[in-house]
């Protein structure tokens, strides 16, 4: 396996091009990032570093802007702040992520937890998360969207890790799991750039909702490519969810009740060959394409501009993605 020296990004072909008042806010937001984890503790500056600076797709921070954007803001570096703390909590989640999955790649490059160890990859996590509280302290009852999120981030990694160990995964507990867990986070990012621009409500809901159906739909994306990506594609250790007993492939197997009581290595490559062979990953592909169309569909209320054109191909690019 080669491991990408090089910052993973996520801009697959776009019809559109992204407002350039909005390119700078991304700029700036990376740059807060970075500037936010500065620590006279050097681990944790470095290991934070380390993380940020790999890339990934950021689909978080520009659904921020875009929605500021869209629904009348002039100014998204206004928004640059709250972009950063909506995508420091999911850097964090994913930091603390590799620790329980043991995963050894992230964003292309080893992750904390195979370079630093779990001890450090935990603080690591932590202090991703405190710094938040940083960003977000002169936004009043803002803070108070981005905590409810936070909250049902960790309902939701912790619903799953229950429902893992009582060998409970059923399809209605994942479409629970994955809208704590992922969607609540997606939705908050829309809702809070809408704030920040002092959007009419049903502009704020709109993109609210748009943001809460694209982020269901990123979520099964993922673990669809989870299930037929490789770990050099994806830029993370791949086949976790299977092994361990969760995402939307294991439950086809607890709704199937088809996997025998073997060896557990047997039991993952018989239960990946029997998901590939049917239609599970179509009906995956189909559900996602229903949430995104269902997205778009509420930004109907918006008036017409280049950044509801950006959020229409940011939609778009959550199903069309390979990694």
């Amino acid at each position: 396996m080669t491991i990408q020296s090089t910052p993973r990004s996520f801009a697959p072909p776009s019809s559109h091009e992204m407002p350039e008042a909005v390119q700078n806010a991304l700029e700036r937001v990376e740059s807060l990032m970075l500037e936010v984890v500065d620590s006279e503790v050097t681990v944790l500056r470095d290991a934070s570093r380390h993380i940020l600076s790999a890339g990934g797709k950021r689909v978080r921070q520009r659904l921020t802007l875009l929605a500021y954007t869209a629904v009348g803001g002039s100014d998204p570096e206004r928004a640059a702040p709250v972009a950063a703390a909506v995508e420091l909590v999911h850097t964090a989640s994913v930091v603390h992520d590799d620790i329980n999955d043991h995963g050894i790649v992230r964003r292309g490059r080893p992750s904390i937890n195979a370079i630093w160890g779990r001890t450090f990859a935990l603080l690591t996590g932590d202090f991703l998360f405190t710094k938040v509280y940083e960003l977000m302290a002169p936004y009043k009852d803002l803070n108070i969207i981005l905590a409810d999120a936070t909250v049902a981030l960790v309902e939701g990694e912790t619903l799953q890790a229950s429902a893992v160990k009582a060998n409970n995964f059923t399809r209605e507990v994942y479409n629970r799991i994955i809208a704590l867990k992922t969607a609540a986070l997606f939705r908050a990012a829309g809702e809070l750039g809408g704030r920040l621009a002092n959007g009419a409500p049903e502009y704020v809901e709109a993109i609210a909702n748009f943001g809460y159906s694209i982020g269901l739909a990123f979520q099964i994306v993922d673990d669809v490519l989870d299930l037929t990506g490789d770990t050099e594609q994806l830029g993370k250790t791949a086949g976790v969810d299977l092994e361990q007993g969760r995402g939307f492939a294991s439950t086809y197997e607890n709704d199937a009740d088809a996997a025998e009581q073997e060896a557990e290595a047997d039991v993952v490559t018989s239960l990946k060959e029997k998901i590939l062979q049917g239609d599970a990953i179509n009906e995956a592909h189909e559900q996602a394409n229903r949430l995104v169309k269902m997205a778009i569909a509420y930004l109907d209320v918006l008036p017409a501009s280049e950044a509801k054109d950006s959020l229409i191909d940011l939609a778009h690019q959550i199903v069309e993605r390979s990694y």
